[in-house]
């Protein structure tokens, strides 16, 4: 059977991979600065575990910059004696490099919550849940992902790394990623305030 967390491990030391890991984004820090709420809102490391698994089971809902509307769906999920829980995913998802173009993407996908983090080993093919086989789009290479929370439970980490499975790191590729100086929350962090807590949410002006 599939470790996805050393699965990722492996894809993470092979210096061939295109990797790529963001800041630590502190949640309340950003929201301090940067956002006004509708009424008082202290973010906690439970809420951001919550929205990862969310995320994991519908990332069209979550990350709608990124993957297509209702075109997320996820079958044999299965539980662990150890807490784990796996599934597999399907999506169709903005290349990176091409952001105009979709592909569809495949996902064998662990939600680990004594280490509060999701891991997604991409795969070129997968059968569905009917046994009909599917194949990924080739318009970017493969990738697998990780999110993690850290921190303490009011101050809360939300961590991001992802390795490409290349033949040599991709100097565009990584910049796709790091050019961009954004203040704000993270799509889905900012998804998840309005719609799971039902706060409303609007930036500040940036002076």
């Amino acid at each position: 059977m599939l470790n996805h967390e050393e699965e990722f491990e492996r894809a993470w030391t092979d210096p061939r991979n295109t990797r790529i890991e963001l800041a630590p984004a502190d949640i309340n820090l950003v929201l301090a600065r940067y956002y006004r709420t509708s009424e008082p809102l202290r973010f906690t490391r439970s809420m951001l575990w919550d929205m990862e698994v969310k995320k994991a089971f519908r990332p069209d809902l979550y990350i709608p910059s990124v993957v297509s509307e209702g075109s997320s769906r996820y079958w044999g999920r299965q539980a662990s004696a150890d807490g784990t829980e796996s599934f597999l995913r399907c999506s169709r998802q903005r290349l990176r490099l091409e952001p105009s173009e979709r592909g569809l993407v495949l996902e064998q996908v662990l939600l680990n919550p004594a280490r509060q983090s999701a891991t997604f080993i991409g795969a070129a093919e997968l059968l569905d849940r009917d046994g009909s086989l599917l194949r990924a789009g080739q318009g970017q290479p493969l990738f697998h992902v990780e999110h993690s929370v850290d921190g303490g439970e009011f101050r809360p980490l939300n961590q991001w790394r992802i390795a490409y499975l290349t033949d040599r790191p991709e100097q565009k590729l990584i910049e796709r990623f790091t050019l961009a100086k954004e203040v704000w929350l993270r799509e889905f962090v900012e998804i998840y305030i309005r719609r799971d807590l039902k706060i409303g949410l609007t930036r500040r002006d940036l002076v």
